[in-house]
C-alpha cells in the first residue's frame, strides 16, 4: 500500500471517517475528534477472551439468525469518530454491510479491559458514552483483573443502566440475550492458563 494512501489528506493529522476506513491495515488506531489514536495495546490475554466469547455466543446467534464480529470491525460512529469494538452481535435482519464502515450499531458490543489507567478509562467512561449515544442496546465490559463481566442496558433516556455483573460461575439470565449461557468459571480457566 503506498504511503499516501495509509496517511490522511488534511493538515495536522485530521481525518474523516472516510479517510480513516481508507487506511492500510498496518495503520492502526481509532478515530477521536478526527485524530489517529493509538490503539490499545492487548496482548494474548485479549486474544484468548474474544474467541471464547464467540465460541459462547456461537449456538445463541445461530439458532437466531445473528451475526457475530470480532475485532478489526471498523464503527463509524459519528463525524470524526470510529472505533474497533473488541467483538459484537448483530440480530438477524439488522445485519451490517459485508464491507466498508458499518454505521449501525450493533445489538451486543464487548470491550475488553486492559491493564493501563489510560484503557481503563477509555472502556469505562468514554466508550461508555459513545455507544450509549451510538445506540448499542447492550454494552459488555470484560475486565480480567477483577474477573468481571458487566452488562450495561440502554435506557429509554439513551444513557445506560448497569443490568447484570458477575465474577465466577454459570449464568443463564443474560439481558437481552434470553437462552444465552455463560460459563464464567470456563472463562476465568482460560485467562488463568496465561498467568
Amino acid at each position: 500500500m503506498s504511503e499516501a494512501r495509509r496517511r490522511p489528506s488534511r493538515a495536522l493529522g485530521r481525518m474523516t471517517l472516510e479517510e480513516w476506513k481508507a487506511l492500510d491495515e498496518d495503520a492502526t488506531g481509532e478515530l477521536v475528534d478526527g485524530v489517529l489514536v493509538e490503539e490499545e495495546d492487548v496482548g494474548a490475554l485479549h486474544e484468548v477472551i474474544v474467541p471464547w466469547l464467540s465460541d459462547a455466543f456461537g449456538p445463541w446467534a445461530r439458532s437466531r439468525g445473528a451475526m457475530r464480529a470480532t475485532s478489526d470491525v471498523k464503527y463509524g460512529l459519528a463525524p470524526g469518530l470510529g472505533r474497533k469494538l473488541d467483538f459484537s452481535v448483530f440480530l438477524a435482519g439488522d445485519l451490517p454491510p459485508a464491507e466498508g464502515l458499518v454505521r449501525k450499531p450493533p445489538y451486543v458490543a464487548v470491550e475488553i479491559v486492559s491493564r493501563t489507567a489510560r484503557d481503563q478509562r477509555r472502556d469505562r467512561v468514554e466508550k461508555l458514552e459513545e455507544y450509549a449515544r451510538f445506540g448499542i442496546r447492550y454494552y459488555w465490559i470484560v475486565d480480567p483483573t477483577p474477573r468481571t463481566v458487566e452488562i450495561f442496558a440502554l435506557r429509554d433516556d439513551g444513557s445506560y443502566a448497569l443490568a447484570f455483573t458477575a465474577s465466577p460461575g454459570r449464568h443463564d439470565a443474560i439481558p437481552g440475550c434470553d437462552g444465552l449461557v455463560l460459563d464464567l468459571d470456563d472463562l476465568w480457566a482460560e485467562v488463568g492458563r496465561l498467568s
